[in-house]
């Protein structure tokens, strides 16, 4: 790529011109979603020391040998938050705060740091924190539901600019490809044009890797592939026999912590007329289930309380469904009882997310989040430097189209493959062959001389 990039685009093949201008134009497309996606998930890598630095006064409290009872911390958050008790993280260490978090009426919720030993309530924040609303951004959801689908998009062009970069970066019989900075002078295209190449080569599977595992959290295909995992017996673990089936739980009643496996999975168990934490929490500590976990508090009487651990690691989940009247164990669902699909979307995820593999793993993420803003910049400035010299939306300096419908055919069977696995890459990706005929149609209009 990075030497063929220099030549005129009349002295390039047919097929290389058009793959490099559709790596243009999905660089256009996605690229500025694609450096808001890595600035977020460079800085939700780091949320348990971030979490530490801006609430520590409110996290932070004194151990001590015993604790109250934690039914007493439950009225406390539920005043302080001004609102429904909807569950309770129960701290890993005694110096540490639980976090109960509470629904209001008006739909907000908060969350409520209580000093377990002494009921206290040691702080108020916003639900998640100041991570939380870097995490809705990083989904998009926090502009809005429909947002969230340019997750999909973004994630499907990304995956279409790897394609098209790896056929750009292979030789062909020119020269070798690039694999070493050989440019040394930041003001001319060929620094840029070397960095580009290098920085793809060496970090860009990793963002390949970023967004297929970002998948998930699309709105229509992470919906409806894990509804189809689950369809075919690849998600959760059948119901126990002594239980009635899994349910969809309400949205009020959807539990927290559960992972995607378990996510909106409810059973139903008696009807709780003097439902207790403590209990719970005793249920949860005699079965060796490890803290730090949560415990989701359900709205409904007759649901099952769902405790499920906090993992770092996709294989130690662990997720108890107890009756929140007799604290019976309903369920006790485990990593090695999912099926296949389940365990690829949960390690996926756990990688994703730089936990799975300890600090490496969250070391590699990371270099491939600085690796997006390194590719999106020296594209940038290669663009500048062969940009045209008057620009207009009709001559923005992509590669010229070349003519021939056998290699628009050439240059479809790299991409049409991820739109169909991606719809909403497909529907985005027609919408841009449209935009670039009638671009085409206008441009060539202009220059026909009257």
């Amino acid at each position: 790529m990075a030497h063929d990039l220099d030549k005129a685009p009349e002295e390039l093949s047919g097929a290389y011109r058009a793959v490099w201008r559709w790596h243009f134009y999905a660089g256009v497309f996605v690229m500025p979603f694609l450096m808001l996606l890595a600035l977020t998930g460079a800085i939700y890598l780091f949320k348990d020391e971030i979490d530490q630095v801006v609430y520590r006064p409110m996290i932070q409290v004194a151990d001590a040998p015993g604790v109250v009872s934690p039914d007493a911390w439950l009225p406390a958050a539920a005043q302080a938050g001004q609102g429904r008790v909807a569950n309770v993280l129960i701290p890993e260490r005694g110096d540490q705060a639980a976090r109960v978090r509470v629904d209001r009426p008006d739909g907000s919720q908060r969350t409520v740091f209580v000093d377990p030993h002494t009921g206290r309530v040691t702080g108020v924040t916003g639900y998640g924190g100041v991570m939380e609303t870097v995490k809705t951004i990083h989904s998009l959801s926090l502009f809005g539901p429909a947002m969230n689908l340019l997750v999909e998009v973004a994630a499907g062009w990304a995956i279409v600019l790897f394609a098209t970069g790896i056929y750009l970066w292979q030789p062909r019989g020119r020269k070798v490809a690039t694999v070493a900075l050989t440019a040394t002078d930041v003001r001319r295209r060929p620094f840029w044009r070397d960095l580009h190449a290098l920085v793809g080569l060496y970090v860009g599977g990793i963002v390949l890797f970023l967004a297929v595992t970002g998948m998930p959290w699309s709105a229509v295909w992470g919906d409806q592939f894990l509804g189809f995992v689950r369809a075919q017996g690849w998600g959760r673990p059948p119901a126990p026999a002594a239980a009635k089936a899994w349910s969809h739980a309400g949205h009020h009643d959807s539990p927290s912590g559960v992972g995607w496996t378990m996510e909106h999975a409810v059973l139903y168990g008696r009807t709780a007329h003097d439902p207790s934490l403590a209990r719970v929490m005793a249920v949860a500590d005699s079965r060796g289930l490890a803290r730090p976990y949560v415990v989701n508090i359900p709205q409904t009487a007759n649901l099952a309380w769902a405790v499920a651990r906090q993992t770092r690691q996709a294989e130690d989940a662990r997720t108890l469904y107890v009756d929140g009247q007799t604290g019976a164990v309903l369920a006790d669902a485990r990593w090695a009882q999912f099926g296949m699909g389940a365990k690829a979307f949960e390690w996926g995820i756990a990688v994703h997310q730089g936990m799975q593999y300890g600090q490496l793993n969250r070391l590699v993420m990371l270099a491939g989040c600085i690796g997006v803003w390194l590719l999106a910049i020296s594209g940038l400035m290669m663009w500048w430097k062969r940009r045209p010299p008057r620009l207009s939306p009709l001559r923005m300096g992509a590669p010229p189209a070349p003519p021939g419908a056998r290699i628009r055919t050439a240059v479809l069977g790299i991409v049409l493959p991820l739109c169909i696995l991606y719809p909403l890459t497909g529907l985005s990706l027609l919408a841009a062959l449209l935009i670039d005929r009638i671009g085409q149609a206008l441009l060539r209009r202009r220059t026909v001389p009257s």
